[in-house]
């Protein structure tokens, strides 16, 4: 089976690096098919983190190639500096990571404009301020979008920088006048020495994911944030610009759909958010409340951004809808551990709106902000469970409530994670 996609099932944030890292050594290739570098991931090895937000998981592992695909935006100064950190952390990267050539690429013009667009008042999404959207902006409209191989002919990039940074001046003069303006020449100066540094990792990846195929190579597909993010089934417009659920791998990557026979669906064992729009489980209570207990066990801040997330009870009609939509096989349950200690935990079983119970999932944000959650009370648990290891060694509550989990999701539970470090994990 060549193929195995790990995606969240919720508003992003779940873990997944965890899961790819574990994973790792039974594949040969880890390839991120969305996103840029606003899909923050952790991942813990003996204690150390090591934090990525655009370059796959996969890097971690010595015996993995990690590819960025097509579908992903690139940032070519984050490139650099996650590579100079790992380097630093004694991961040697030469021949061990690639980038598609036709990925496309993230200028500051593009953060300005999502600056400027994102400091009002009203029609605010609450992004990461990193460019991902107007960059997608550009390669949806074709015109003014510039791919990452084109930064590897530096007469080309100024030409195409000479047509294009005028136009960018206009848009963002007329959004803002307190609006920074850019230099053609300028940008293809500073865009020529990151092509420099890039250079050795660019190629045709969809040429070379097609010949790993042929020779039977393991494939790992890494999803960025959620799928209830995703630009199409995601809670609209409150989204990311991608298809984050594993439809996304065909476009974004070049492999199709027939070559993943896997999808594992990855949850916390709440639930989180960053941005603006609707959580209808949300824990607002203050902060000396719930949610911000859980905020502070879970170091539920933002990886990218450092921005506190937004917390509340696990939805499962949310996650049973967008394992639906995956068409998710099995499911994990991540930071289970940071349930631990509270007397009784609530499950989200169904919702009403409008005065009328429904089990289904709303994803229109101006529906889903009008439902009203029904919840399940269970038991909670106050042992330390980090240092679990077995289903046996969980208390008799906190086995009742991945069993409730999986029975309301309808999937199996394959792993369970009681901590950051690999080895705190269950495989079920």
């Amino acid at each position: 089976m060549p193929g195995t996609c790990v995606v969240g099932l919720q508003w992003g944030d779940e873990a997944k690096g965890k899961i790819v890292d574990l994973l790792g050594d039974g594949f040969d290739l880890v390839v991120r098919y969305n996103g840029g570098a606003n899909a923050g991931h952790t991942v813990v090895v003996n204690g150390k983190s090591f934090k990525l937000s655009l370059l796959p998981t996969g890097v971690i592992r010595p015996n993995v190639t990690s590819v960025i695909g097509n579908g992903v935006v690139v940032y070519p100064p984050r490139f650099i500096e996650e590579m100079e950190s790992l380097a630093k952390g004694g991961i040697d990267l030469a021949g061990k990571l690639f980038v598609s050539d036709h990925a496309h690429v993230i200028f500051p013009y593009h953060m300005e404009e999502e600056r400027v667009l994102e400091s009002g008042t009203e029609g605010k999404i609450g992004t990461t301020g990193r460019g991902i959207g107007p960059c997608y902006q550009d390669k949806v409209g074709r015109r003014f979008a510039i791919r990452v191989g084109e930064l590897l002919r530096p007469e080309h990039l100024r030409e195409r920088l000479k047509f294009i940074v005028p136009h960018k001046n206009k848009v963002l003069a007329a959004l803002s006048s307190s609006a920074k303006a850019f230099d053609a020449d300028q940008l293809a100066a500073e865009y020529g020495a990151y092509a420099d540094r890039l250079r050795p990792f660019v190629r045709d990846t969809a040429l070379y994911l097609h010949d790993a195929l042929k020779s039977n190579k393991r494939f790992i597909f890494e999803a960025a944030q959620g799928s209830l993010l995703d630009v199409d089934h995601g809670t609209f417009p409150f989204v990311t610009s991608s298809s984050s659920l594993p439809s996304g791998i065909w476009g974004g990557t070049g492999v199709p759909a027939k070559f993943v026979h896997r999808i594992i669906g990855v949850v916390k064992a709440y639930t989180s958010r960053v941005g603006q729009g609707p959580f209808p489980t949300e824990l607002d209570d203050g902060p000396d409340g719930l949610g911000e207990r859980i905020r502070k066990i879970g170091r539920e801040y933002g990886t990218v951004t450092g921005r506190p997330r937004r917390v509340g009870w696990l939805d499962a009609v949310a996650v049973r809808h967008t394992a639906a939509l995956s068409g998710a096989d099995e499911i994990t349950i991540m930071l289970l551990d940071v349930l631990s200690g509270l007397p009784e935990l609530k499950i989200c079983t169904g919702y009403e709106l409008d005065g009328e119970r429904i089990g289904y999932f709303p994803s229109d944000a101006y529906l889903l902000e009008r439902v009203k959650p029904v919840y399940e009370t269970v038991p909670g648990w106050s042992e330390d469970i980090t240092k679990a290891r077995s289903l046996s060694d969980l208390p008799a509550a906190a086995r009742q409530y991945i069993d409730r989990v999986a029975e309301l999701v309808g999937l199996k539970v394959s792993v369970v994670s009681v901590g950051p470090d690999r080895e705190q994990t269950i495989m079920v």
